[in-house]
């Protein structure tokens, strides 16, 4: 426990020190007075179709912020020859990246709460506040896909030999995940038989953690029903008393399997000098 909270508070000062974390902080604050635009001119509460765009500026901004900043923590590691010290010293494999994870942690979610803290101090001085629930819920949308993103950072971190490598890398995840998934999943669906549609989509659908965490916050907005009566059907367990844990464990799981081969591919490693 020691080590990882000196891991972990090491990757917070140097998080707190490193220009991209400045750079991503102004770019959220700008970006979060962009949504208090928006909310002044319309009344933002439950799923609308400005809640709905809202939603996918925060699904293009905060998953490329959390790929670049966690990945290039861990390819730093090896660049600058950190690790290959740290390893020679009794540190486990384990306390390492779980220091990493939880320091990283901090810098993104102190980023976050810096844009939606300014963004709601100046809507409370102009008289123009969010409703209360929607608030919440954009916030804890934003802090799913860190958390997720974050953990898929460390993994393309742990297969990238430098900077370069880990940006090529987290491009091509975010571009994937997020801009051209709705035509992957549509060109995919419609070579399968159509009693394979249903089980394919739900499993794609765990697999990407920006899909799962906007349905989630679609549907605890009230917008469901965009999705379609079928597709509506299979996630309304989200409007079970117990939905929000179950998406917590579901959250909870990724996160330990990401981590888990994280864990596999570094201790490989350092097996392996």
């Amino acid at each position: 426990m020691a080590d990882m909270l000196q891991v972990a508070g090491r990757e917070i000062k140097m998080g707190f020190r490193n220009p991209w974390a400045y750079s991503f902080l102004i770019l959220f604050s700008v970006f979060s007075l962009s949504l208090l635009l928006i909310n002044s001119q319309n009344e933002v509460s439950g799923y609308s179709g400005v809640t709905g765009s809202m939603l996918s500026l925060i699904l293009y901004v905060l998953p490329l912020m959390t790929l670049f900043l966690g990945s290039f923590s861990l390819t730093a590691e090896k660049e600058e020859g950190s690790w290959q010290l740290l390893s020679t010293y009794p540190l486990g494999t384990f306390s390492f990246l779980i220091g990493k994870y939880a320091g990283l942690s901090v810098v993104l979610l102190t980023i976050v709460s810096f844009g939606y803290g300014l963004m709601g101090l100046i809507t409370i001085i102009i008289g123009k506040t969010f409703a209360a629930t929607t608030f919440i819920l954009f916030l804890a949308f934003s802090i799913g896909l860190v958390l997720l993103f974050l953990s898929i950072a460390l993994f393309v971190g742990s297969l990238s030999k430098n900077r370069w490598q880990a940006l090529t890398i987290s491009v091509m995840i975010w571009f994937f995940a997020v801009i051209g998934w709705s035509s992957i999943l549509i060109a995919v669906l419609g070579l399968l038989p159509y009693l394979w549609i249903k089980p394919v989509l739900v499993f794609l659908t765990f697999l990407n953690p920006a899909e799962l965490v906007r349905l989630f916050v679609v549907i605890k907005l009230g917008g469901g029903s965009v999705l379609g009566p079928e597709y509506y059907k299979w996630v309304n367990w989200i409007h079970q008393p117990s939905g929000s844990l179950i998406f917590i464990g579901l959250c909870i799981v990724w996160i330990g399997v990401s981590l888990t081969v994280v864990y596999w591919i570094w201790e490989r490693g350092r097996s392996r000098g």
